[in-house]
């Protein structure tokens, strides 16, 4: 077993204080500035982390926000049952509101990875139950019954500032960071089409529209793929990929964009490495010329002590 040091804790602690992190902030909390060449020991603090947090049913997961493309970070738990659904603070009625926006945004053949406030879900679930035909409400949970309109839009907010769901710029509602996180699993079991790229779940992505292609692929993997080729082909149907609003200057310049980042992090650890060099060698030669100096110093002491006995 791995002993964790005050650096594994302190990653940890950021997590749970703060929720799901960017990279590059989750990143300087470990090395202070931009990490550079500590990737790789970056990457096996994070190993040795989750191989302690695996024995409590925790793991500390990296994930792309699909409506920016940056990588996050979150601590998940890894089991779902009764036990585990005990810490939430949600009520009931709030998981069955924050349930039924998920499955709408989840389920969209669009792909859009969001609903607007006219949603036909986010409408039948403001109804319930005063309003909602009395088939509708016999399948709403029973602790709609008080749930009054004030208290849905309340949740809301709470769900967007606890990071399960998001706002986009179009004031839509899209899912949080830390739904793509933590639901992983449940975009499998509920066959949530995933990226033909990555295999992640394709929430918020772009589709093939050849008739009969069911391929979709994240905004920010196509670019990678066009960045690499100058064509793309989709694998489903075989037919050219429609580039949309992604072209290939745009991608080759978010590589590049990504490439002068990577070279400005090693310049950093770089320049960095070399200060410290620097004024290690500064330091000893301080040192070198104190202790040359020093016996010079005894010596002009003795000769003193030697003449003011002469004299005496």
């Amino acid at each position: 077993m791995v002993s964790l040091s005050w650096k594994h804790h302190t990653l940890i602690q950021a997590l749970i204080s703060r929720g799901p992190l960017k990279e590059k902030e989750f990143q300087s909390i470990f090395t202070g500035r931009n990490p550079g060449a500590a990737k790789k020991i970056f990457d096996k603090y994070l190993l040795e982390i989750n191989k302690e947090l695996s024995y409590v049913h925790f793991e500390l997961r990296a994930c792309r926000d699909q409506y920016d493309g940056q990588v996050c970070y979150g601590v998940v738990n890894t089991v779902s049952d009764d036990q585990s659904k005990l810490g939430t603070k949600y009520s009931v009625p709030q998981i069955a509101f924050f349930k039924g926006i998920i499955e709408a945004i989840a389920q969209d053949e669009a792909a859009q990875g969001c609903i607007s406030g006219e949603s036909d879900v986010v409408l039948l679930i403001s109804q319930l139950p005063s309003e909602a035909s009395s088939s509708q409400q016999q399948q709403a949970p029973a602790a709609f019954k008080n749930f009054s309109m004030s208290q849905k839009d309340k949740t809301l907010d709470e769900l967007v500032r606890d990071k399960w769901l998001c706002r986009t710029s179009e004031g839509n509602i899209g899912l949080g960071i830390r739904s793509l996180l933590d639901l992983r699993s449940w975009f499998r079991n509920n066959d949530v089409p995933s990226c033909e790229v990555c295999n992640e779940a394709g929430v918020k992505a772009d589709l093939c529209p050849n008739e009969g292609c069911t391929v979709r692929i994240h905004k920010y993997c196509l670019k990678n793929l066009l960045s690499q080729r100058d064509d793309t082909v989709c694998s489903g149907c075989g037919k050219p990929w429609p580039l949309g609003k992604v072209t290939k200057e745009e991608a080759v310049e978010a590589a590049v964009d990504d490439e002068e980042e990577n070279e400005t992090q090693a310049t950093t650890a770089l320049r960095s490495k070399k200060r410290k060099q620097r004024s290690q060698r500064d330091s000893a030669e301080n040192f070198s010329s104190q202790a040359s100096l020093a016996p010079s110093s005894g010596a002009t002491r003795r000769r003193v002590t030697r003449s003011a006995a002469h004299l005496n």
